[in-house]
């Protein structure tokens, strides 16, 4: 600033001389007005003397004209009779007034309309920054001054995240999608800075920011990163497992935050591993005739499993359908049960109430056919994945049976 100081000093100085001119110039004149009058006025005295010695019979003609044109020489040597005399005082109050108020009125203007703050702000930027409070400030005064700056605003929330000033980041990233639209990335950095700053609470803006930017595109890091976390901290281990198996696919094994994903996974299952699943129970049906409540008794008790390396890669979203059909016959299944890829593993009993066809129920069956299949879509038509069918004695009291989802259909 010092320099853009004495620059517009030494403008103001060329201004003022400029106005000035005409009144320095004037004295000048003056100056010379008066010495030719004063000549004048000799050359008048020296004529006086001159007629008086001719009258007195001291001069002849002669000698009187000799020393008029002696005098008259002399006069044109020391005057310039040809100029027109100028008027002193004519025109000076203007540029002494305009020379006061030109300083006066460009200091105002530029104050008004000027950018002095953009010049510091320039010349602040020019050296590096020293810690990371003074590059916060720089780019808090570049905000300030060029509120439309994506990048200082951008830069801005990710430097406020790493000084873990998430509620600051927040509204930095709120300013950045303002400036260039509902970007991916930047929904899911801005989700993840107000995830932190509301004390890693769960709400639902924070949900339609994650979904918005998934729905946009559905391999954004930062929003499946955060789904993960916000999943494994509420204790839904199969969630965090699936949102950060889909975030490792898009990263290189090379990558240090791979192998991190890759433990938070391994953390999720361990955890996983360590809860008590509940088992899908049995519940009482009406007797449609008598409305009286009935329970049977038989039970074909099954335990469903998934395989580790397919759980890497099954939503937890996705439907398990298992099925069990008679040994010979139509493949039609005599009785279904359904539920999450997020409930394995469980253990289900299929009874005489899951039976498909009323007048066939499970019990009158010898034999049967068990399987259990995974479908995306929730069609079980459509299955992806299924166990290997079993086939089991319905007779047998007390027998668990186990179905290993690990195939691809």
């Amino acid at each position: 600033m010092t320099q853009f100081w004495m620059y517009a000093t030494l403008l103001l100085l060329a201004a003022l001389f400029l106005l000035l001119w005409p009144v320095l110039r004037g004295r000048k004149n003056q100056a010379e007005e008066d010495r030719t009058a004063l000549n004048i006025a000799l050359y008048e005295e020296h004529i006086a003397e001159l007629e008086a010695q001719h009258a007195n019979g001291a001069l002849s003609a002669e000698q009187l004209a000799e020393g008029r044109l002696e005098a008259d020489r002399e006069l044109l040597d020391d005057t310039d009779v040809g100029r027109p005399k100028q008027s002193v005082n004519l025109g000076n109050a203007l540029p002494l007034i305009a020379a006061l108020l030109v300083p006066v009125i460009g200091l105002g203007l530029y104050f008004h309309w000027g950018a002095s703050d953009k010049v510091a702000l320039t010349l602040s930027l020019a050296e590096q920054p020293r810690t990371v409070e003074e590059m916060i400030q720089r780019l808090e005064d570049t905000v300030r001054v060029q509120p439309e700056s994506v990048d200082a605003w951008y830069f801005l929330a990710r430097t406020y995240m790493g000084e873990k000033r998430p509620k600051d980041a927040a509204h930095a990233y709120e300013k950045t999608i303002e400036l260039v639209g509902r970007q991916p990335d930047l929904l899911g950095q801005w989700a993840q800075a107000l995830y932190f700053a509301d004390g890693n609470q769960w709400t639902t803006h924070i949900q339609g920011l994650v979904d918005e930017a998934l729905s946009l595109d559905p391999n954004e890091a930062t929003s499946l990163g955060l789904l993960g976390i916000a999943a494994f901290e509420d204790k839904r281990f199969q969630d965090a497992i699936d949102a950060w198996t889909q975030l490792s696919k898009g990263l290189d094994p090379q990558d240090p935050s791979y192998q991190a994903i890759q433990t938070g996974i391994d953390r999720a299952r361990n955890s996983l591993a360590e809860t008590p699943q509940p088992a899908i129970e049995l519940e009482s049906t009406a007797d449609e005739v008598t409305g009286a409540a009935t329970v049977n008794d038989f039970k074909l008790l099954i335990e469903v499993k998934i395989s580790d390396e397919l759980a890497k890669h099954v939503a937890a979203t996705a439907t398990v359908f298992v099925f069990a059909r008679p040994e010979s016959g139509p493949p039609m299944p005599l009785a279904a049960k359904r539920f999450a890829v997020a409930d394995l593993p469980a253990s289900i009993a299929l009874t005489d109430a899951d039976s498909l066809l009323p007048d066939l129920k499970l019990s009158s069956i010898g034999r049967l056919k068990l399987q259990a299949s995974i479908s995306n879509s929730g069609d079980a038509m459509q299955a992806q994945w299924s166990s290997e069918a079993i086939l089991v004695d319905a007779t047998e009291e007390d027998a668990k049976h186990v179905l290993l989802i690990d195939q691809k259909k």
